[in-house]
């Protein structure tokens, strides 16, 4: 089959490999819908200490086909079927799963592998984080359950509450589910951002009851607090860029008895400095929230599904597979959301 393959930081191939034979409870999928995601930027660029453990490496992670191949001993899939994989599945035994904190289970096992013609899905995955599609559900749209799985437990975990003022710094594609969702939850949403494009999307995506154009406002904080109930600060401040400066400036914008929610991952060994006299006086909650769960998974295929979150307006454009290393350049100059990439 064609693939992309990762080879190491800035090198990714386009070219002929052996899909693997199928072992116990395996599927092979022919994908018909792949999508860029910012971490495979990250990766494409610098690397990434969890994602890829073998090099060449399969690349990418968010896509749904249809099921082409089923090892013997699968009974709950079958050949035609039109289905979205996730790219881990918990061990559900190791001291995390056991407490059901599948999202920091020891022995995550991690699909890479969508931009391909054919994917090859493990056992562990086909049995926790495969779902058939509904009928009424595109292949483009199904691809989008990974990137949305993972604002969904980051919304719930930080308990948005109707009426609440929520701010998001930063408005890549997952800050602009972050916004979406806020608002399905009822609350007051104010986002900021520099991009014209992803500042247009606030408004047609997520539907943000404030967006502000860091180009002509360059004191954030103050537009939050004036956005806020009372001017108090943010009852709930999101931060999306993963960059040390901006979890500080995001800590900043927040009331006492807030919330700041670190989303964006920033590179290994950053360090940020916070008042600690504000955090500790001011009784602010900090969380960050790291991937997905099984129970994600599937409530963000209901969101999509339904309607409630429009994911295709997303899509910057379709390319076909052997763009792939233009579609980073193109996330990389600030010009995409998301590309489409059609196997």
């Amino acid at each position: 089959m064609k693939a992309v393959l990762y080879y190491g930081p800035q090198d990714i191939r386009y070219e002929n490999t052996m899909i693997k034979p199928l072992e116990k409870g395996e599927i092979l999928v022919k994908i018909a819908a792949a999508l860029t995601c910012g971490t495979d930027v990250k990766t494409y660029r610098r690397g990434h200490p969890v994602l890829i453990k073998n090099i060449p490496s399969g690349f990418g992670h968010e896509f749904s086909g249809t099921v082409e191949k089923v090892a013997d001993d699968v009974t709950n899939f079958k050949p035609g079927d039109r289905v979205v994989a996730a790219n881990s599945a918990p061990c559900g035994e190791c001291f995390f799963c056991k407490r059901e904190e599948y999202n920091l289970c020891e022995n995550l096992d991690l699909l890479n592998g969508a931009y391909a013609e054919y994917i090859v899905i493990p056992e562990r995955i086909v049995k926790k984080n495969t779902l058939l599609l509904p009928e009424n559900l595109t292949f483009e749209k199904a691809a989008f359950c990974e990137p949305l799985a993972n604002v969904v437990h980051g919304v719930e975990r930080t308990e948005i509450k109707p009426g609440q003022t929520v701010g998001v710094m930063g408005i890549g594609p997952i800050g602009l589910m972050f916004a979406r969702l806020a608002k399905l939850k009822g609350a007051r949403v104010i986002v900021a951002g520099r991009n014209p494009e992803k500042l247009r999307l606030a408004d047609e995506f997520s539907h943000a009851d404030e967006i502000v154009d860091l180009k002509r406002y360059n004191n954030p904080e103050k537009i939050f607090r004036e956005f806020s109930d009372e001017k108090k600060g943010l009852d709930v401040a999101i931060e999306c860029v993963g960059l040390p400066e901006i979890w500080e400036l995001v800590f900043s914008c927040v009331r006492p008895g807030g919330t700041v929610h670190f989303f964006g991952g920033c590179k290994s060994g950053s360090k940020v400095c916070l008042d600690t006299t504000r955090m500790h006086y001011g009784d602010i909650k900090i969380m960050s929230v790291f991937h997905h769960t099984p129970k994600y998974f599937r409530q963000a295929l209901d969101l999509i599904s339904s309607g409630e979150i429009e994911v295709e307006k997303l899509i910057t454009a379709t390319l076909p597979l052997d763009k792939v290393e233009y579609a980073m350049q193109e996330h990389i100059a600030g010009n995409a959301i998301k590309f489409l990439i059609k196997p």
